[in-house]
């Protein structure tokens, strides 16, 4: 008979469930996701980094484990919290199942929880803070515990090492193929692909018409990367705490800053920098966390959400256009609208609460998203927003034409 594990919430309510994955005890923030599939994008995401995981949706795992679809080299949440846990996946791409994974990943697994009522708490209450323990002998200090967590050093921790090349294999140590140029009327239709090539170097470029990418690694999605390439770019991913010199001497076309965990405001170094970078001219295209330090740099405020959004159905407003997407998202801050310097216009508003959801700037030929345009999981509604900076760069590049 398994043991019962707990649930202890910062405010002292409770839930019971069954142990799944690693044994042991976490703490960390909980949040929740509404996204009715792409778990396996959700538990290699580096934006849930410190966070423990709720899925609403009642039956996971039952595609089993996908390593082509991980969008990092492994795990980042603390924890995992499931209704019903799905034991005899059935895929013809599965490789694995989600027990056995949360195991080699020792990430701690809870099943049999009452999703719906723990949702609703977060969302009513607000995101918080809990551990996840095998007994309750320990209440008072495990509650102390809980209330003394803080997510530290996130960025740092999820970022690449070194500089990284388009030519280095992926998160799954697969080789990353080149893939033909595609015009925007093509986006969506089949490519030939081009025999990948080995390069041991960086510091060249090719005079071969491709935009060439710093990818400013803040816990990229790999399908950040697989956009970029896609689209013909030679993509070079650099470690979070590259210096703007450095960047600049990559002599890259355009500026891809990526997504991360943690609070925005905590990266005061990287947005020293980015201040510095955006008076470079350099195209700049901004996602997710990558979107709150640009407006960070250029002067605006950003704020704690009380239960985020996260989930791939997500209604958005284009302000320009009067059109609504429906987009994947994964963040627990955002910029406040009314902070914005007078250089920069919200182009992009979240239709569900009216928060800022994408920023145009008119001083610089910079724009960004809060929500994830390279979607995995999710609606590839706006993925053209990928285009729009391969636009950006070709005007200002003679080499990317």
């Amino acid at each position: 008979m398994q043991q019962n594990v707990y649930i202890i919430l910062a405010n002292g309510r409770v839930f019971k469930g069954k142990p799944f994955g690693a044994v042991g005890e976490a703490v960390g923030e909980i949040v929740f996701t509404t996204a009715m599939t792409g778990y396996l994008e959700t538990l290699t995401d580096p934006s849930y980094y410190g966070q423990i995981v709720v899925q609403t949706f009642p039956l996971i795992g039952n595609y089993g484990i996908i390593s082509a679809d991980f969008e990092s080299n492994s795990s980042k949440v603390k924890a995992y919290v499931v209704r019903e846990w799905c034991q005899v996946p059935s895929n013809f791409r599965c490789e694995g199942e989600l027990d056995a994974f949360l195991k080699a990943q020792n990430i701690v697994g809870v099943h049999g929880v009452d999703t719906r009522e723990l949702t609703k708490i977060i969302r009513e209450v607000g995101v918080m803070n809990a551990k996840i323990t095998t007994t309750l002998n320990n209440f008072e200090k495990d509650l102390a515990e809980i209330n003394g967590y803080k997510i530290t050093d996130a960025v740092q921790t999820v970022s690449c090492r070194e500089t990284i090349s388009t030519e280095n294999t992926d998160v799954t140590g697969k080789s990353i193929s080149a893939i033909e140029i595609v015009p925007t009327s093509d986006i969506g239709k089949s490519v030939d692909v081009v025999t990948s090539r080995d390069v041991a170097t960086v510091d060249t470029k090719e005079a071969s018409g491709v935009c060439r990418v710093a990818l400013w690694d803040f816990g990229a999605k790999e399908n950040i990367r697989r956009e970029l390439i896609k689209r013909g770019c030679e993509v070079i991913t650099v470690p979070a705490e590259t210096s703007t010199e450095s960047i600049l001497a990559l002599h890259p076309d355009g500026i891809m800053l990526s997504n991360g965990p943690g609070d925005p405001a905590d990266n005061k170094g990287i947005i020293a920098e980015l201040k510095k970078l955006s008076a470079s001219g350099l195209p700049i295209f901004g996602i997710c966390l990558g979107h709150q330090l640009l407006a960070l740099a250029q002067g605006a405020e950003t704020s704690k959400l009380k239960y985020g959004h996260r989930g791939a159905n997500q209604p958005v407003k284009d302000l320009k256009t009067g059109r609504v997407y429906i987009t994947s998202q994964n963040h627990g801050y955002a910029v406040v609208a009314n902070s914005l310097p007078a250089h920069a216009r919200m182009r992009f508003q979240n239709a569900n609460d009216g928060t800022c959801e994408g920023i145009e700037y008119l001083n610089m030929p910079a724009f960004s998203a809060q929500f994830h345009p390279e979607a995995s999981a999710g609606p590839l509604d706006t993925s053209y927003l990928f285009d729009q900076f391969i636009a950006l760069m070709r005007k200002d590049c003679l080499t990317c034409r």
